[in-house]
């Protein structure tokens, strides 16, 4: 399996990083790893992406409300 090397990282960009490695209780490079993967990995289908995005519960959109119209004419 390839591996590959970064340098010039930054200090705040690292810290974060570290933070963020810790408290989801995985090691730096796998964190790195993880955030490689769904940055350059699509989802099969949209369908996937909705799900990550909002979860199974989805979201509760309102709607304005509507008034009536005459049709359009259009060609005359």
């Amino acid at each position: 399996m390839p591996s590959l090397s970064i340098r010039k990282i930054e200090d705040d960009v690292y810290k974060r990083l570290k933070s963020r490695a810790a408290s989801r209780g995985h090691s730096m490079e796998e964190e790195v790893r993880r955030i490689l993967k769904l940055a350059v990995i699509a989802p099969e289908r949209l369908g996937d992406l909705a799900l990550e995005c909002f979860g199974n519960n989805g979201v509760e959109l309102e709607l304005p409300p509507r008034e009536a119209h005459d049709p359009v004419e259009v060609g005359k």
